[in-house]
């Protein structure tokens, strides 16, 4: 019996875009969505990557990201990302950073493209991406880079502003609500 949850044909698919500050849950609720639902999951930062040779560290990508946005590529970058998802199959995306990246997401799925705007406070975003920073001054380093500047200006744009504050799977249930609302649409 198929899935209640999951798009029942092509034309009912729909498309999910993360946002947040760094450490909000973006990669987890993406990559949730992949496994438990079947979506595709696609991140801008490996199109940026494959795109213009970037290597995997997070200042280089941040730098290369910026001088993307700022070189008038964005446009070029969503177009490549959109260019990888297969048509009629749902889709979670990972990383959303700049009103523009909404813009051609809703262009090129309208109705069915979807923003989740993650947030969460501080001290767990830190401890969530503590790995990769040694310090909580590298931390928010990171997190004043150019390239982060504008996540906030995409919470006005969400469907949905999730608080990722507590346990994965408290995140993973705010996640299924989502996509049962989703019902009209799937």
């Amino acid at each position: 019996m198929p899935d209640p949850l999951l798009p029942r044909s092509p034309s009912e698919l729909i498309v999910v875009g993360f946002a947040g500050r760094i450490g909000a849950g973006k990669t987890a609720a993406a990559k949730y969505l992949a496994s438990a639902y079947g979506f595709q999951y696609a991140r801008y930062s490996q199109i940026l990557q494959e795109w213009r040779g970037t290597p995997p560290e997070r200042a280089q990508l941040q730098k290369v990201g910026w001088e993307t946005m700022e070189g008038g590529l964005q446009a070029e970058l969503n177009d490549r990302l959109i260019g990888k998802i297969e048509r009629g199959r749902s889709a979670a995306i990972d990383g959303l950073r700049h009103p523009v990246d909404f813009e051609k997401l809703f262009s090129a799925f309208g109705t069915s493209f979807r923003l989740i705007f993650l947030e969460a406070p501080l001290e767990d975003r830190y401890s969530r991406a503590r790995s990769s920073f040694p310090t909580l001054s590298a931390f928010l380093t990171a997190e004043s880079q150019p390239v982060e500047r504008q996540i906030e200006r995409l919470s006005s744009l969400a469907n949905l502003t999730i608080t990722n504050g507590g346990p994965l799977k408290a995140l993973h249930k705010q996640i299924d609500s989502f996509i049962r609302s989703c019902g009209d649409f799937l």
